[in-house]
């Protein structure tokens, strides 16, 4: 199974998945985050806190922010100040994590194609990089045309990458191989969550369930650059989200996940 591991240093923690435990107390949250042992954190969500306080909370602990997800109406409301403050977090990478209903339609996602464009250009000159993260329904097939591959075409890689969440490629019927395969350089970020028998969501290396492909990280790394993971689960199921984030880090870092969920 070595061949099979992930450095501790490649896995991380967005933080929708500790949404409840950050509510009640965020700096408490983050220091259990770094003694169960994540090095990085994804910002999803800051509960009251700005972007400064969030910063020193994961700076007293060790953490490194390495990202953080805005809503889509933010590149049209403010688009300066939501980088100055992933800039403050510390982060390289700003996400969007969904478009709006209104927009999942071919000439949608060419209008967000073009939004993209623009703040993505915004975003580099700030020295950080616009990414986003899909769903389920964005691999959804319209007249022939795939409408996530609309903004893959249609957005310059230079401006525009992707933090792709696999669970929910895998969830619209694709194969995240074949994506990249296809699309060299442009998944800078993974979301790594497990799929149960049924569909549903389950904790990495948890679920019986598993993906189309190899993601076994020289693969990935050799034709992706895939830079960073981060391990989350929507709706965690059972257990506490420190015992799943326990459970989940384990099995990245063993290769468990490989023979039962995700092999990355």
């Amino acid at each position: 199974m070595s061949d099979r591991t992930i450095p501790a240093d490649g896995i991380g923690m967005h933080l929708y998945t500790m949404r409840e435990p950050l509510a009640a107390d965020y700096p408490g949250t983050l220091r259990g985050l770094a003694e169960i042992g994540y090095r990085t954190i994804g910002v999803s969500g800051r509960f009251g806190h700005s972007a400064r306080e969030i910063r020193a909370f994961a700076d007293d602990t060790g953490l490194g922010i390495v990202l953080e997800h805005v809503g889509y109406n933010r590149l049209s409301e403010d688009w300066e100040g939501a980088l100055a403050d992933v800039r403050t977090l510390g982060g390289e990478w700003i996400v969007v994590p969904s478009l709006p209903a209104e927009l999942r339609t071919p000439d949608g996602f060419r209008t967000a194609a073009a939004a993209f464009n623009e703040a993505g250009q915004a975003a580099r000159k700030e020295g950080l990089k616009l990414l986003f993260h899909n769903h389920g329904h964005d691999f959804d097939e319209v007249d022939g045309q795939v409408l996530f591959d609309i903004l893959l075409d249609e957005v310059e890689p230079d401006l525009l990458g992707f933090e792709f969440d696999l669970y929910w490629a895998v969830n619209g019927g694709k194969d995240p191989i074949e994506y990249f395969a296809k699309y060299p350089g442009r998944f800078p970020a993974l979301h790594v969550k497990d799929m149960a028998a049924d569909g549903s969501f389950e904790d990495v290396g948890a679920g019986p369930a598993r993906l189309p492909g190899d993601l076994r990280p020289r693969r990935a790394r050799r034709r992706t650059a895939v830079a960073g993971r981060a391990r989350r689960t929507d709706r965690p199921v059972g257990l506490r989200p420190d015992e799943l984030s326990i459970i989940g880090r384990n099995a990245l870092l063993t290769g468990e996940a490989g023979e039962i969920g995700y092999r990355l």
